[in-house]
């Protein structure tokens, strides 16, 4: 069985297709994404800046992925990108940044997700794709289920001010968003 909190070597890295450049300084719509505190958060009022970072689908530790999932480039890495930010999350919070994960997952199973590795954000499921296609994002199909592809945004103010898209190897992800917030990064 593959460690779901690791990444393998050799996975093919996803190339820019352009499929973020209309996101950039996108003002968010009100839009309601359940959550795994059992409510909903309405993307559109978020007052407080805010990552939301999307990811396909995280694994199951009694299902192993097969090995078809790690061809697709970017798809390998939901758990470890999560527990980067997991891990740096109080970072965030010191900045004055809120943290959510964002997947098309239901809630339910996101929630065991939570409980299993003590992510202490609030994941939120568009399993009706009320974000992904309001605002267009990039998908991929896989088995029958349609997948947002993996990206992390800043909000600032209502408005996509930052979008790290592709985002390879994924369990860095956290760090470079971090990394950009602090000025250490280049736009």
């Amino acid at each position: 069985m593959k460690d779901l909190n690791k990444i393998p070597d050799g996975l093919p890295i996803p190339q820019d297709d352009g499929a973020c450049k209309h996101l950039h300084g996108k003002i968010l719509p009100s839009i309601q994404l359940s959550s795994t505190k059992e409510g909903a958060v309405d993307l559109g009022a978020l007052k407080e800046s805010t990552v939301l970072f999307f990811y396909p689908r995280t694994g199951e530790p009694s299902k192993p992925s097969t090995p078809d999932w790690d061809l697709i480039p970017g798809a390998r890495g939901c758990t470890p990108q999560s527990c980067g930010f997991r891990d740096l999350y109080k970072e965030f919070r010191r900045l004055g940044f809120q943290v959510f994960g964002v997947s098309t997952q239901d809630s339910l199973y996101q929630r065991e997700f939570v409980s299993r590795n003590h992510i202490p954000f609030e994941l939120l499921s568009d399993s009706e794709f009320k974000l992904t296609d309001a605002l267009n994002l990039p998908t991929f199909d896989y088995k029958g289920m349609r997948l947002i592809k993996r990206m992390a945004w800043v909000i600032e103010s209502g408005r996509i001010s930052r979008v790290f898209y592709p985002v390879f190897p994924p369990n860095e992800n956290a760090a470079k968003v971090l990394d950009w917030l602090q000025g250490c990064s280049p736009i």
